[in-house]
């Protein structure tokens, strides 16, 4: 008998089968999988998996579900154990202006009018320079990593100097040069605004991490020209536009005096509004407005703990949710309006604020607010195909939040631990974009002792300039 067809038969067949396993292999290899822990997604059938894992490969999920079915799938160089940990996407704060951080406690209990332009401006002349501004972003990063936060939304000036801090620091950035209608620290004239803010726009187009933005401030700082010029070059570069929207009565009266009409109408009647805009506050917004704003897709950002501080108002979150608003949550400040950056504080307060003064606990439940920070949040600064949620094919934002303390024990719903019982400082490691930047509380990417240092630094130099010693 010829076994020779036999042989070559057998040896064909192990051949094929080494190769489909070592390609099987190759496929299934990742860079990085959190295991053991809760895994909460904020998909769109809000999935949670109590004994959960997700697969990073790159800066990308590649698969999340029951740890026991991915790890026979999957093998990875890098482990995480996240063992009595919930496992969130990162917090999305959707609005602030991170290197006011060293104008911390400047001068607080005031209006926001006063605070403005008694204060805030004269103070930003004085003091706010390129130098200035990375400091204050440094020491914002930390601050916002410490607490969560994976992702940005900033308005401020030399946000080019912010990007370049952000990125280092390893955080995603939706960052604003901010238009406006007097000479600022940085542009003086609405030309370099323009010519300058082009320059931030086409540097950092296609960035894995920093979003370029104009960033008119406001209807009451902004002429109709400067906020059409500023919404004309975002549409150039299809970049966002971050605005301040309806955020004080004052706001309100002079609109409805010298325009007629609201702030979201006028808005609209000059061509600004689109599902480009993302509008920070909204507190003074009728149905009418509310109904333009869902039309026209404009993403809103709630500040409670801003709107509470300067007795602005109270957003109308449940009716702006209702009405098919995305909206989310942000810290503003941290200067005068909101003296930190804490977002969980946040998620807290935004539940509360409107069960209070609807006298309806049934107003926002912790559910709501938790999505506020993380999927609305996204949808709110149109980034949800990116982030906001723990889902494959989204960028690998998330957090470790620690389950070991003894506010965080027992558990028996989730999202009401989130929005009720948990705090900035159980959040343990937090990865960006497949990176970890704190691990076990520690952070990795900032030097952040240097950074308390030099706050204290500025500190002194801003009291001084102001007459403050």
């Amino acid at each position: 008998m010829n076994c020779r067809p036999f042989l070559l038969f057998v040896l064909t067949f192990q051949f094929l089968l080494a190769a489909s396993l070592s390609s099987q292999t190759t496929e299934d290899k990742a860079d990085l999988i959190v295991t053991s822990g809760m895994v909460v997604t904020m998909d769109g059938a809000r999935s949670i998996f109590d004994d959960g894992a997700v697969v990073v490969t790159g800066d990308t999920i590649v698969a999340v579900g029951p740890r026991a079915e991915l790890e026979r799938k999957y093998a990875s160089r890098k482990t995480l154990d996240a063992k009595n940990k919930l496992v969130l996407p990162g917090f999305i704060n959707g609005h602030t202006h991170v290197p006011m951080t060293l104008f911390r406690g400047i001068h607080d209990d005031v209006t926001l009018n006063d605070w403005l332009y008694m204060y805030i401006f004269p103070a930003e002349a004085k003091n706010v320079t390129e130098e200035f501004v990375r400091w204050g972003t440094r020491l914002a990063a930390a601050e916002q990593i410490r607490s969560g936060v994976t992702t940005f939304a900033d308005m401020y000036y030399f946000e080019d100097a912010v990007a370049e801090e952000t990125k280092a620091a390893g955080m995603r950035g939706v960052l604003g040069e901010t238009f406006i209608d007097f000479p600022a620290p940085y542009n003086k004239t609405i030309f370099d605004i323009l010519a300058n803010t082009e320059k931030f726009l086409q540097k950092w187009q296609g960035d894995p991490l920093i979003h370029a933005a104009p960033a008119p401030h406001s209807i009451y700082t902004c002429s109709q020209k400067t906020l059409q010029d500023a919404a004309a070059l975002a549409r150039k570069y299809h970049a966002p536009i971050l605005i301040h929207v309806a955020e004080m009565k004052k706001e309100l009266d002079d609109s409805l005096k010298q325009n007629g009409m609201s702030p979201v109408q006028y808005l609209e009647k000059i061509g600004v509004l689109g599902p480009d805009v993302v509008a920070a506050h909204c507190i003074f917004v009728d149905a009418a407005d509310r109904k333009t704003l869902a039309q026209r897709q404009v993403g809103c950002v709630h500040n409670p703990s801003s709107n509470m501080m300067i007795a602005s108002g109270v957003a109308p979150v449940p009716e702006m949710r209702a009405a098919g608003i995305a909206v989310g949550l942000g810290t503003d400040g941290p200067a005068g309006s909101n003296n930190d950056l804490d977002l969980m504080e946040e998620i807290d307060l935004a539940a509360k604020l409107a069960k209070i003064t609807r006298m309806d606990p049934l107003a926002i439940n912790a559910k709501a607010v938790v999505e506020m920070a993380t999927i609305d949040g996204a949808k709110a600064l149109h980034m949800d195909k990116e982030i906001g949620s723990l889902e494959k094919g989204k960028k690998a934002d998330l957090i470790l939040i620690g389950l070991d303390e003894p506010n965080a024990v027992p558990m028996y719903d989730v999202y009401a631990q989130l929005a009720y019982a948990l705090k900035a400082s159980d959040v343990e490691t937090v990865i960006i974009g497949g990176r970890v930047v704190m691990r076990d509380r520690k952070l990795l990417t900032i030097d952040e002792p240097e950074a308390i240092a030099k706050a204290r630094e500025y500190k002194k130099r801003i009291a001084a300039s102001l007459g403050m010693q």
